[in-house]
């Protein structure tokens, strides 16, 4: 064996890990996570605590109602923060933001000052906790700011949660914020979001008070819960397979003998290792306010999955951010390295993000939610049409806002839903949809009850509808499921994009509604315009509701045949933000400008073609300093086991035969290697839309012929020369 191999010496670090590390006995005490939690946040709990009561009166406000916060209050809140933050350790405050590199940013600032006296003090002022100035060129623009124009500006989201980061000794006050360009052009995900929620909160607003004149309702929020997919790996084996360091999936690798075919990975027992550093990552996130609710294993062997309770969707954008973190830093601790990328394996599931996404009243009424007697519930049934409205009229602007490298590996293979975007609503909604359509709703399918055949057991309620995982946008029961986001991506961008097609459709239904009854309709007339247009809605748009199985190639012939678009890769998905649908809908609801829904279809067409990119460089590389030397290494072994065999006079017919084959994969793996090679050579990097479809069209299917050959070669070569971890050992050995 050779002891240098770095998948040798990483398989002894495992073997020197397990021996080491118990993760068996009983834990140690620890504090109830009702006492943890929020402990590092400036909440509520704590401004009233700390402000004078007026000032607390206008914070919460601000939180509660998205309205302007006084500037005069700002300094006071300002120094009870700084207060509170070096009370708890604290040193430094950031401006914590996120570009559109789609992770989050920081720069870091000493609450040290001196003042006209030459004496230090702590100080957090006014301007400084409203205001910040980080370069903007070195972010990604999309043309929107010249390298040399370096002026920025974060602005201080009063209504995300204030906390506290700590690593290690260090304490960071990070105060959420929105990034904009000297112009005032958005550079965020913050930004956009927080005006999709002001435009669908106004129309939304406008269908309840039409229903409901005396309402104490002021404001709609979009509520989110993320279901986060990850896998699970033992670090010494990631670091040593360079694909995975440098790309988060694996470049190659041959199928395991066992993977999840049994089905026992799933809502399996939890190893203690991988449950002693999901409690670990659930303290930390309980202590800055995320509230985790379920933990468990995922279908994939080496998967698993973390999910929060619901939330105000700025909010939980800002906490899926926090989670991804946690999740990636807490892993080191034990061992393990947090895999986020949606495909990091071939043959088995990869991971998703599912967003839950639903709407909810300021008094906390979910206008989702169905009720009894579903088909009298004429407010409902205005918002679940204007949902089918809105999905089917923007269908590609939905499915180029999940769009991204990892994600094609993922969308329709199984795990995943495909990319045509369609609605699943269940049997009952169905049902009442199918009632509009012919004219007066008169009846809701109700739920039974199962008898489970044993006097012990009690019988259980059955909904009125099954659910549908390979549907992408699927109601459950008070909620839609977009099923479709990757698991590495910000959900900001998709909940963005969600909320403004939303608030159009929402928009054209109940203007057609108020210009049919006019002012102060009778509760007579209100229920025949709704029939009326939702009629003529569910007419229009129900080629997007399908509840069959959304993998079979039936559908994909029958979505075609309905005029859904099938947006199969991210190339393709993104050439919808320069459609004149989606320019549209965003500047009409002041969520984007054209200028800065065109930075992100360039800035993200060329994120697709770098992340390809290095991917192909990575391949390229490994195939020649680490494949092809072990390649190298088994001929001639086979090469002097032939001489010794013909020296002893010892028939090596076969062998020689197999050293002929083995030699033909070798010809193969040079050749491919040298098309893949010769790809990058044809890259306009100064034309992104050009790079992406070159990166679609040539470098992916000569990455894929590459693969296939190394993945032969890997079944073929001796084991202890193969210089990568295998699947069998990255999936099973934690």
């Amino acid at each position: 064996m050779n002891d240098n191999n770095a998948r040798n010496v990483a398989l002894n670090h495992v073997a020197a890990w397990d021996q080491s590390h118990d993760f068996s006995g009983p834990a140690a005490a620890r504090e109830p996570a009702d006492e943890i939690f929020g402990r590092d946040v400036f909440s509520h709990k704590v401004m009233r605590k700390r402000l004078p009561k007026d000032v607390f009166r206008l914070v919460s406000r601000t939180m509660n109602q998205a309205l302007p916060l006084d500037p005069s209050v700002a300094s006071t809140v300002a120094n009870a923060m700084k207060d509170w933050a070096i009370e708890n350790g604290a040193t430094h405050y950031t401006h914590w933001f996120q570009p559109l590199t789609g992770l989050t940013a920081e720069k870091h600032d000493a609450f040290l000052t001196v003042d006209s006296n030459g004496d230090a003090i702590n100080e957090l002022s006014a301007s400084q906790l409203v205001q910040g100035e980080p370069d903007a060129s070195s972010f990604p623009s999309g043309g929107v700011r010249a390298t040399f124009e370096a002026r920025g500006y974060t602005a201080w989201d009063p209504s995300s949660p204030v906390f506290l980061r700590r690593v290690g000794k260090s304490v960071i006050l990070c105060i959420p914020t929105a990034f904009v360009s000297f112009n005032g052009e958005a550079l965020d995900k913050k930004t956009p979001l927080l005006r999709s929620m002001d435009a669908i909160s106004l129309q939304a607003m406008r269908v309840v008070k039409y229903f409901n004149p005396d309402t104490r309702a002021s404001r709609v929020y979009t509520t989110c819960g993320v279901e986060q997919e990850y896998f699970l790996i033992d670090r010494h084996l990631y670091l040593a397979r360079p694909d995975l360091v440098m790309c988060d999936r694996t470049l190659f690798g041959a199928a395991s003998p066992k993977d999840q075919q049994l089905d026992d990975h799933y809502f399996g027992s939890i190893a203690d290792r991988v449950q002693a550093y999901m409690e670990d990552c659930e303290r930390e996130l309980y202590a800055l306010g995320v509230p985790i609710q379920t933990r468990h294993n995922e279908v994939a062997p080496a998967q698993f999955e973390i999910a929060p309770m619901f939330e105000n969707a700025n909010v939980a954008c800002d906490h899926q951010q926090l989670v991804m973190r946690v999740l990636r830093a807490r892993a080191h601790r034990f061992g393990l390295e947090c895999i986020l990328h949606e495909k990091p394996f071939a043959g088995v599931n990869g991971s998703g993000k599912h967003n839950n996404w639903s709407l909810s009243t300021d008094t906390g009424v979910n206008l989702l939610d169905p009720r009894d007697e579903t088909h009298s519930n004429m407010q409902f049934l205005v918002f679940l049409c204007a949902v089918i409205r809105a999905v089917d009229i923007h269908a590609g602007l939905l499915r180029a806002s999940i769009a991204n490298a990892g994600n094609d590996h993922r969308l329709g293979a199984n795990e995943a839903p495909p990319a045509i975007i369609s609605i699943f609503l269940g049997d009952m909604l169905q049902d009442i949809i199918e009632q509009l359509e012919k004219g007066t709703p008169k009846s809701t399918i109700k739920g039974s009850r199962l008898d489970l055949g044993s006097h012990s057991l009690m019988q259980i309620p059955r909904d009125t509808g099954d659910r549908n995982r390979t549907s992408p946008f699927a109601f459950t029961g008070n909620k839609f499921e977009f099923r479709a986001v990757g698991s590495s991506a910000s959900v900001a961008w998709p909940n963005t994009v969600l909320n403004t097609i939303v608030a159009e459709s929402l928009d054209h239904v109940i203007s057609q509604l108020e210009s049919a009854t006019g002012k102060d309709p009778t509760d007579a007339q209100k229920k025949t315009a709704v029939k009326r247009v939702l009629k003529d809605v569910i007419k229009q748009h129900k080629r997007v509701v399908y509840s069959g199985d959304n993998y079979t190639e039936e559908w994909a012939k029958e979505a075609e045949k309905r005029g859904l678009p099938n947006l199969r890769n991210t190339a393709s998905a993104l050439s919808m933000l320069a459609s004149k649908t989606s320019k549209d809908v965003f500047k009409k609801y002041q969520v984007l400008s054209n200028i800065e829904l065109n930075a992100r279809r360039l800035i993200y067409l060329e994120q697709y073609s770098k992340r390809v990119h290095i991917e192909a460089r990575s391949a390229l590389g490994l195939a020649r300093t680490h494949i092809m030397p072990a390649v190298l290494r088994y001929q001639t072994e086979m090469a002097e086991s032939i001489a010794a065999m013909q020296a002893a006079d010892v028939d090596c017919e076969d062998t020689r035969v197999a050293l002929e084959d083995y030699s033909d994969l070798a010809v193969r793996l040079r050749s491919t290697a040298a098309v893949l090679d010769e790809t990058f050579g044809h890259i306009d990097h100064d034309d992104p839309e050009n790079a992406a479809a070159h990166m679609r069209d040539s470098v992916v299917p000569a990455m894929g012929d590459l693969r296939e050959v190394v993945d032969e070669l890997e079944q073929a070569t001796a084991d202890d020369l193969w210089p990568l971890p295998t699947y069998r050992e990255l999936l099973f050995l934690r």
